[in-house]
């Protein structure tokens, strides 16, 4: 059962990487509901030998009751309707633990019809594990005072500790880690134009639009100081953090908030400094900001009213 059939391996050497790798592979045929192949990986991660895994019931009869029925009924739904998927679920491990799974299925169609399911099951315990610790960290908010009173999003102490929890998950994990540091465009000249307290609704306003920029649950976004904000974008590569980027610069543009005294537009805008990095402890989380920070005073340089990318974006 361990074996790939000779028409679904192209080489040892195929077979080789596979097995090498952490993550672990494994063919289901969509016929007989039965596992063609699981990776020898799985016996290390979970406890059960290959040869345990003989068909979907073994699968989901490993899965934590309360994960079952849901992950199950939607594995199905989307493998009948041929749309490759993925779920996380807890998997019991055969000393009577659990281990967080994801599982990444691509569904074989032959003939308008699903013959297999192909796909690699992931350890994410530690990225299951840092979840937990940021839910636990935004629940004590308010009471360790990691709000901004202003704007009533989180602030620098609150970023401080969300980019030590990230980063450490990074160097573990070599996902990679994004930053955007930005800020509003000439606003000691809107403060004086408009006033402190006209200045204040400014800031609430913006904070509220760009808090709607990055919707992911991993996703962080705080007030900096001043009119300084900051996005921090777990296991985020360049390109999806320039699209982050540039839809703030779009929703700050939509919104038309007036401001007569700005050197660049009528209205607010804000500069913005993006980079991407693969952490590890070759550099430190300062050495990471005072990179973007570099960037975004670029795009001040360069006229404001923009995003200023790493090299690698």
């Amino acid at each position: 059962m361990t074996r790939f059939n000779d028409s679904e391996t192209d080489s040892d050497v195929y077979k080789t990487l596979l097995e090498s790798t952490r993550a672990i592979p494994w063919r289901i045929d969509w016929k007989t509901m039965r596992f063609s192949y699981i990776g020898p990986q799985i016996e290390e991660l979970l406890g059960w030998s290959p040869e345990s895994w003989v068909s979907v019931d073994d699968w989901a009869d490993r899965m934590h009751p309360e994960d079952r029925e849901f992950v199950v009924n939607f594995c199905v739904s989307q493998s009948q309707e041929g749309i490759d998927h993925e779920a996380d679920y807890r998997a019991l491990t055969r000393d009577g633990d659990y281990v967080w799974i994801r599982d990444v299925v691509h569904v074989v169609r032959k003939d308008g019809e699903v013959e297999a399911l192909i796909g690699f099951m992931f350890d994410i315990s530690e990225r299951k594990k840092t979840e937990q610790q940021l839910i636990e960290m935004k629940q004590k908010l308010e009471e360790l005072s990691f709000k901004d009173s202003l704007t009533g999003i989180a602030n620098r102490r609150m970023f401080d500790s969300i980019l030590d929890i990230e980063w450490t998950h990074a160097t573990r994990s070599r996902q990679p880690l994004s930053l955007i540091v930005l800020d509003i465009d000439y606003f000691k000249q809107y403060n004086d134009h408009y006033g402190h307290i006209q200045g204040d609704e400014c800031l609430k306003q913006v904070a509220e639009i760009l808090s709607q920029a990055a919707t992911r649950f991993k996703d962080f976004f705080a007030r900096y100081g001043g009119e300084e904000f900051v996005f921090i974008l777990p296991e985020t590569d360049a390109r999806s953090a320039r699209r982050v980027a540039e839809r703030c610069l779009t929703s700050i543009a939509q919104a038309q908030i007036p401001h007569e005294h700005s050197s660049v537009s009528s209205y607010v805008t804000v500069s913005m400094g993006v980079d991407t990095v693969i952490a590890d402890r070759t550099i430190e989380p300062v050495e990471f900001i005072e990179r973007v920070d570099r960037l975004l005073y670029k795009a001040k340089e360069a006229g404001r009213n923009r995003a200023e990318f790493g090299a690698d974006s």
